[in-house]
């Protein structure tokens, strides 16, 4: 009784029960199974199922029954197949029972690739990916334009002599205003040795100063400031050519006007910038490197003193040398070009105003003013002549200090020293007429000198051998005494 109660509420159950009792006679071919039947209980019922399974507990199946069940299974065997095998697999193929034709299931090729990266979930179609428009080296969608592309030289198949003819250009970067003046300052620096404005030239075209062009005028104005007046000529000839060729009026212009701007801090350092300033101006406008109109610009516009300075001083300039085209003597005559008697009187003078004052610097700034470095001989000359005129000692300690301050600095070299005794000594008869004992204070004034060492000795013995030869007698024939 109990047995029968539970057969009815769990016919499914029953069914299971059933088919393992019959064993294989129960299926066809020994295809159901335990755990076939327990996953088709994991299904959802339908209505076909409910009919099987009571069919299959009464064991009254009927052939049309069978052949339903038989194809519902081969169905599922070919559902569960197809998701677990590779897209791409096109050379093994399946039977109608499920089982892999011509494989050994134990075999490796027979199994399933699980290293394959494609997806197993049975998605997609098989086709490229974005219609072929996506990933490296394809080819893009269909109907796609592509623009011309620049050959890149690491292209394998880039040929080098089918691109043409290579232009190379070099480019050089604006110079920052910062770097400016680190690179322009040696440039007018070798100028003022060299002289050469076409060198000048060369070399600001190899940089490019962009839109501070302008500042290398006024950098060269600044730099003339604090030299000496060839430094300044030399500024005023470079300017001149320069206009016209690599800058304009209006460039050299604006160059002047920040110049007068940084007057006060130039002062500083040469308190006669002002005046210096408005000589440049005048020579500037006198050349045509400035406009006619540059000093009417500022009239009763300019708030410095300095600045002020400088203009009217320019105005003055031009007022004087009116009927002049140019202004080419506003910085005087330069040292090799000027006279000799010049250079001795302004030596001459010198001198006189060092025995005066006693100023040793002054008297150094003056000698280098005079720019004649080639001529240093004559100041020699000049100091020993007038120890030999001199009376008392006082000259002599006062020009042999003078001599040891040139000779420690490098202002009189070896060679313009030895050349102005040299002359002395070759003239010392004729001075001896106008001072009669000029041979003994000539030895006396070269002992001193070289004891503080402004001579060498071997100038020295060279004065002591002609100062020591005395004449016996006129009716001796010549003989010199031993």
């Amino acid at each position: 009784m109990a047995r029968c109660h539970w057969l009815v509420l769990f016919p499914a159950l029953a069914g299971l029960v059933a088919n393992m009792r019959q064993g294989d006679g129960g299926g066809v071919g020994g295809v159901f199974s335990f755990d076939e039947n327990l996953a088709e209980a994991n299904q959802p019922y339908s209505v076909d199922d409910d009919l099987l399974n009571e069919a299959e507990v009464n064991g009254n199946w009927t052939p049309q029954e069978k052949a339903l069940h038989e194809a519902r299974l081969k169905a599922k065997a070919k559902r569960r197949l197809r998701k677990s095998s590779s897209r791409n697999s096109t050379s093994e193929s399946f039977s109608e029972s499920g089982e892999l034709s011509g494989g050994d299931p134990h075999s490796p090729k027979g199994k399933v690739n699980t290293s394959d990266r494609k997806s197993r979930t049975g998605k997609g179609r098989g086709l490229p990916k974005k219609g072929g428009a996506g990933g490296k080296g394809v080819w893009g969608a269909a109907g796609m334009v592509y623009e011309d592309e620049e050959p890149d030289m690491r292209d394998p198949n880039y040929d080098e002599s089918a691109q043409g003819d290579t232009v190379y250009a070099t480019v050089v970067p604006e110079v920052d205003e910062k770097e400016l003046e680190k690179m322009v300052k040696p440039i007018v620096q070798e100028y003022f040795e060299h002289g050469d404005t076409k060198e000048v030239q060369m070399l600001l075209k190899g940089l490019n100063l962009g839109t501070h062009k302008f500042e290398f005028s006024s950098l060269a104005v600044s730099l003339s400031l604090e030299g000496k007046a060839s430094h300044r000529e030399l500024t005023s000839r470079l300017l001149s050519d320069l206009s016209g060729k690599m800058l304009s009026q209006s460039e050299m212009a604006r160059a002047f006007d920040k110049i007068l701007k940084e007057l006060p801090d130039l002062i500083l350092d040469t308190p006669e910038a002002p005046q210096m300033l408005g000589q440049f101006v005048a020579r500037a406008i006198a050349d045509h490197i400035l406009p006619m109109s540059f000093l009417d610009c500022y009239k009763g516009k300019v708030d410095c003193e300095h600045a002020r300075v400088a203009l009217d001083r320019a105005e003055v300039l031009l007022t004087m040398k009116r009927e002049m085209v140019r202004l080419d003597n506003v910085w005087g005559v330069g040292g090799g070009l000027r006279p000799v008697k010049h250079l001795v009187k302004e030596m001459n003078l010198l001198l006189k105003e060092y025995l005066i004052s006693g100023d040793v610097s002054e008297a150094e700034h003056c000698l280098r003013d005079l720019e004649v470095p080639h001529f240093h001989h004559e100041l020699v000359y000049e100091v020993v002549v007038m120890v030999l005129e001199s009376t008392g000692d006082t000259a002599s300690h006062m020009m042999i200090k003078l001599l040891q301050s040139f000779w420690k600095t490098g202002l009189i070299t070896v060679d313009q020293m030895n050349r102005g005794f040299q002359r002395v000594y070759d003239e010392l008869p004729e001075i001896n007429l106008d001072v009669p004992h000029a041979h003994s204070i000539m030895e006396t004034f070269v002992d001193l000198c070289y004891k503080e060492a402004v001579i060498t000795k071997l100038l020295r013995d060279a004065c002591l051998a002609r100062g020591r030869k005395r004449f016996v007698s006129e009716g001796d024939g010549g003989v010199i005494k031993n």
